[in-house]
């Protein structure tokens, strides 16, 4: 990473090909000038480094019940003082274990998942390649289980750590010469297996291990290394090639990770936090040693200095960033509250005063700089310590960073929140902040569940004799060309039908939107925007619902629908939401047809209008979905105490559609993945 962060932009665009691709495509569909100003913002961001620490535990969350205070633990959290990391992602240090042991934990973890997947068994001959932390690390692990070691690298102080260690070394590059001291080191039968821990561009690891193995030998790439295989290496001998992938499994799973929600252990023996007990156990019974692993240390004021060493050409091995803690300083700890001192804003009376809770990109890139144009007071920043967050701040001149979300609901200066987290704490924060007596904001879905909207309905309901406004995000509303569509047709008498197509694309399939327990999935979270804007350009109540989903692969949901909404006017929505469509095709597409007249609005930049007296194409400079016009509303209602335009009905309403919508497609991909089964079961009986 610091690697890339440092390279021009020319390197930067070689490392990454994939990227240009998708940046001539964005050209293409949002111009050069919004293109470039998302290439600014990317190359700006911050990104969080490092992933082994040691530490003390301050506090646990709810539902935390294998730590507590005081507690020494290792985890897989960023390089800072204070670390927030789920449950799953710790481990308890035994006491007889040592902070610059422990610290090698998580190393230790992606070394020992290697091993575990090339399945080594008792006094067979295994080969490491390279020779920094990790192969060190699986040298001794394999060691440990009772395997003998040739460890290879072209650096003779790491291969004399790894003699050190009890395993065989050499000291090259030269390809024959490995061939011959692997054919020397199996007794000429071949290697049983090799880690290549190496991080290189070349081919060579992979085609040295598939020479030096013996018939049915096992490769695991722990590492990066070139991988232009050749058939013919793996052929004769039917290798087995795997890619080792980080910690465990559990890793890359938000279920798992980010939830907590833990495997069995009957069903998967070794997590990535059992992993990280087991290397603990190792260290603690004196199979893993790291004292000569560390080649530098550093006071964590100093960290920018090991940052240069790695990009340097001075030779290195582990670095310990050391913070020092002291009790004196503990009660810092606990202010969880700093006041900017850059901030010299003036307001007016009137002027809202909010507390933004959330540091992502709809934060960064959406509302920010509409608050900050519309005037209203920055109060205070809450976040639970994004890199972006203390930028944002500074940026927007913030008063206050936080990450304590209720001293900010009892603070009296604060009369508004915007909500603009990830969907599963958005009923959560709102319940809080209306029960608070604070006006609120939210991004959408409001709610991801039926109990979520009860929760809602009973907080709003809860101070009749002086209700907090609620908003929710719905900014398509307040897009110029739906102002227009809205004005044509409000005053036709005759039904309406509304033609509004989504080209969403696809989004990886660990994306945390797609996890039902926090995104709800892109039906909820995404879905929710188009309901709402098909009930306001109808303006009638709902009387029928379908919904059919888009299966591509029966055995995988595609989040793909179509939904007909029927209202009691006699007007019906076609809502098709695909994620299967070119990437050049208009991501939104929206017709609407009345009284022998028609509006064409294509991806918010250009309407067109057919049978309309005095009605003219237009077409904007770049595409507004209404993000700024909707956001200055809420804080206009806030400021003059005026009426939300969406309606709480409104929000309700659009929501249990949404919700409803989900279940009909859910129900209807489990009855499409019955038939498939049965038709299968028909075709083998036949």
């Amino acid at each position: 990473m610091t690697e890339f962060a440092t390279a021009n932009l020319i390197n930067k665009a070689r490392q990454r090909p994939d990227q240009i691709k998708s940046l001539l495509t964005q050209i293409q569909a949002q111009g050069v000038n919004q293109t470039v100003k998302s290439i600014k913002d990317r190359l700006e961001r911050f990104y969080p480094l490092g992933y082994c620490n040691m530490g003390t535990v301050i506090e646990v969350g709810e539902g935390v019940e294998k730590f507590r205070p005081n507690m020494r633990v290792v985890c897989n959290g960023h390089h800072a003082e204070i670390v927030l990391v789920p449950k799953n992602l710790c481990a308890k240090v035994p006491d007889n274990v040592d902070d610059n042991k422990a610290v090698f934990t998580i190393l230790g973890s992606i070394a020992l998942q290697g091993i575990r997947i090339s399945e080594p068994t008792l006094g067979e001959r295994f080969v490491v390649i390279g020779l920094g932390v990790v192969g060190l690390l699986t040298a001794q692990i394999l060691r440990a289980h009772g395997c003998l070691v040739l460890a290879i690298d072209p650096d003779s102080k790491r291969t004399d750590i790894a003699r050190q260690f009890g395993a065989e070394t050499l000291t090259s590059t030269d390809s024959e010469l490995i061939m011959n001291t692997a054919k020397n080191f199996s007794s000429g039968m071949g290697v049983d297996g090799v880690l290549i821990t190496a991080a290189t561009t070349s081919n060579e690891p992979v085609h040295n291990a598939a020479q030096m193995c013996r018939k049915r030998g096992r490769i695991t790439l722990i590492g990066t290394t070139g991988l232009n295989l050749h058939r013919s290496d793996f052929y004769e001998k039917e290798l087995s090639f795997k890619v080792s992938c980080s910690y465990g499994p559990g890793r890359y799973d938000p279920i798992y990770e980010e939830t907590g929600n833990d495997y069995p252990t009957g069903y998967v023996r070794w997590t990535e936090q059992r992993n990280f007990t087991a290397v603990l156990q190792l260290m603690s019974n004196g199979g893993l040693e790291t004292e000569e692993l560390i080649s530098h240390r550093y006071p964590f004021d100093n960290a920018t200095e090991a940052y240069d060493l790695l990009l340097s050409n001075s030779p290195s091995l582990g670095i310990i960033l050391d913070y020092k803690f002291q009790d004196d300083k503990r009660n810092l700890f606990q202010n969880k509250t700093i006041t900017l001192s850059n901030v010299s804003k003036t307001y007016s009376e009137a002027s809202p005063s909010l507390a933004l809770i959330g540091a992502g990109n709809y934060a960064k890139y959406s509302l920010l700089p509409a608050i900050e144009q519309y005037g209203a007071r920055l109060h205070t920043l809450i976040s639970n310590g994004r890199p972006e967050a203390s930028k944002l701040a500074a940026r927007y001149k913030f008063e206050n960073l936080s990450t304590d979300i209720d001293e900010a609901l009892a603070n009296e200066e604060i009369n508004c929140v915007v909500i603009a987290t990830r969907h599963d704490s958005h009923a959560d924060l709102t319940c809080k902040a209306l029960s608070a007596g604070k006006n609120v904001f939210v991004e959408k879905p409001i709610a991801i569940s039926q109990n979520q909207i009860i929760d809602i309905e009973n907080a709003y309901t809860s101070n009749k004799a002086d209700p907090a406004i609620l908003m929710v995000g719905y900014n398509r509303r307040f897009a110029p060309h739906i102002v227009d569509a809205k004005y044509v047709f409000q005053s036709k008498a005759e039904p309406k039908s509304l033609f509004y197509t989504i080209n969403a694309g696809k989004v990886p399939n660990n994306h945390w939107v797609l996890s039902p327990h926090i995104g709800g999935g892109r039906i909820i979270g995404e879905v929710c925007h188009f309901v709402d804007l098909a009930c306001f350009l109808i303006g009638s109540e709902v009387v029928s619902l379908h919904a059919a989903p888009v299966v591509n692969n029966p055995h995988e949901s595609d989040d793909g629908i179509s939904a007909t909404i029927q209202f009691s006017d006699g007007s019906i929505a076609i809502i098709n939401y695909i994620t299967n469509g070119h990437e050049k095709v208009p991501k939104e597409r929206i017709e609407l047809h009345s009284g022998n007249t028609s509006l064409l609005i294509n991806d918010f930049k250009n309407i067109q209008g057919h049978g309309l007296a005095n009605f003219h194409p237009t077409k904007l400079k770049k595409q507004d979905k209404g993000n700024t016009q909707c956001i200055h509303t809420f804080l206009k209602c806030v400021s003059e105490g005026i009426e939300p335009p969406i309606t709480f009905y409104d929000i309700i309403s659009s929501t249990k559609i949404v919700l409803r919508i989900d279940e009909l497609k859910n129900s209807m991909e489990q009855n499409f993945a019955s038939q498939i089964h049965a038709q299968n079961i028909n075709a083998k009986n036949k």
